[in-house]
């Protein structure tokens, strides 16, 4: 599906004067839908994100750079760009009847800023734009459930934690199992799900969480850090974490928990090429999970694994992946502390930030990165200057996806 030749002309005419505005419509939108469905804002979107204008932020980069790309197609971006939200949604339940509720509350907001720009053409073009992208959502979302095997937006069931173990002193994770003891559907190493809990002040808030285990083991597992108030180096005040202080102090054994399916595609290449796992912080958790994997099909493919983190302390799965690392021949691991108390520097453990300038790295590659942005951008520009193409480096961001980077 592609725009008509006559809303191409008016969406690239309009386009600056849109993208210059979107700052403004879309927290507009947001305060508009919440007025209408206070539910959303209590039950589905994140309460953290949104004090912190990162959702509005995301949405307004998803739209222009949906809109650049219907100017200057670029089928394999778009569908990178477009599958990572669809797997967000699906991780969500949602539904194509809500898509019905963002195009009334988002258009409101397109005329209420723009004003008399927005005449009947304009607005015409801009409301085609929205639902090519809205049912190529839809449709993505509804292979997903379809592949998942549930009924559209039917995702969530209930499990039990069958086991709470400490991985550092702020992170702990959670191994769950169903109710029946019957194994957990599959997944692919890399995926995430979603987990909802209904806070004290009656809200219910949902945050994703990869999958730290391998798919064939039967059961889940989840590693979940809390997260303390902080204060970005810009000042933004960054809220405690709702969901993760909740179930680091209230999630023990025997405990039930709501869950989804898993979803998302950060998940393995097939090819037989080189990998490149690289993480810091919590960011460590689908790494875990693929070399887990990787550790149990025996794979033969070479493996550079790279960490990077404040200290060993503060390394949540520290042990695990050493184990895994030597389980698998062809794998090695770099790690990376800011901090490395009264420990000295070695071939694989280094003090600073993560560098893989002297790192053995093969064009080929396929990489994989999760951690904080500045983190993944950091390496990812390392990587390209290593001759590695953009389209093998792959990424998860945790949260909405600010980062949209050519050829990403």
């Amino acid at each position: 599906m592609t725009l008509s030749p006559e809303s191409k002309e008016v969406i690239a005419a309009t386009l600056p004067a849109v993208g210059a505005a979107i700052g403004d419509i879309t927290p507009l939108f947001y305060k508009k839908m919440f007025a209408e469905h206070p539910e959303l804002e209590r039950d589905l979107f994140n309460r953290g994100n949104q004090k912190q204008g990162e959702q509005q932020k995301a949405l307004a980069g998803s739209i222009a750079a949906f809109a650049t790309l219907q100017l200057d197609p670029d089928p394999a971006r778009v569908e990178a760009i477009l599958s990572r939200v669809a797997h967000k949604h699906a991780s969500l339940g949602i539904k194509p009847d809500e898509y019905w509720i963002v195009h009334k509350h988002l258009f409101e907001a397109i005329v209420e800023v723009l004003g008399a720009a927005v005449t009947p053409e304009v607005a015409k073009a801009w409301d085609e734009l929205y639902w090519l992208m809205a049912n190529t959502l839809i449709a993505l979302e509804a292979d997903l459930y379809k592949a998942a095997g549930v009924e559209v937006g039917e995702v969530w069931r209930t499990v039990r934690v069958a086991e709470r173990v400490y991985q550092s002193a702020d992170t702990v994770s959670f191994v769950l199992t169903s109710l029946d003891g019957a194994p957990l559907p599959t997944f692919r190493p890399g995926q995430y799900l979603s987990v909802g809990v209904k806070l004290p002040d009656g809200a219910r808030q949902i945050r994703q969480y990869s999958l730290s285990n391998a798919p064939s083991q039967g059961d889940w597992r989840i590693t979940v850090k809390r997260l303390a108030a902080s204060t970005s180096p810009d000042g933004t005040v960054i809220p405690a974490g709702e969901v993760s202080n909740f179930l680091f102090e209230n999630l023990f054994e025997g405990d039930e928990l709501q869950v989804t399916t898993p979803f998302g595609d950060l998940v393995l290449t097939d090819e037989d090429t080189p990998l490149f796992l690289a993480s810091a912080g919590i960011g460590c958790t689908p790494m875990i999970g693929m070399l887990s994997h990787l550790a149990e099909v025996g794979d033969q493919r070479p493996i550079s694994v790279l960490h990077a983190d404040r200290s060993a302390a503060n390394h949540a799965h520290r042990n695990e992946l050493s184990t895994l690392v030597e389980k698998i021949p062809s794998a090695d691991v770099y790690r990376w502390y800011e901090d490395l108390g009264a420990r000295q520097p070695l071939e694989t453990i280094r003090v600073g930030r993560a560098d893989i300038t002297d790192l053995p790295l093969d064009p080929k590659t396929h990489a994989y990165l999760c951690g904080p942005l500045p983190f993944m951008l950091s390496l990812r520009e390392a990587l390209i200057e290593r001759n590695v193409p953009a389209e093998n480096i792959h990424y998860e961001v945790f949260g909405p996806d600010s980062w949209a980077p050519a050829g990403a």
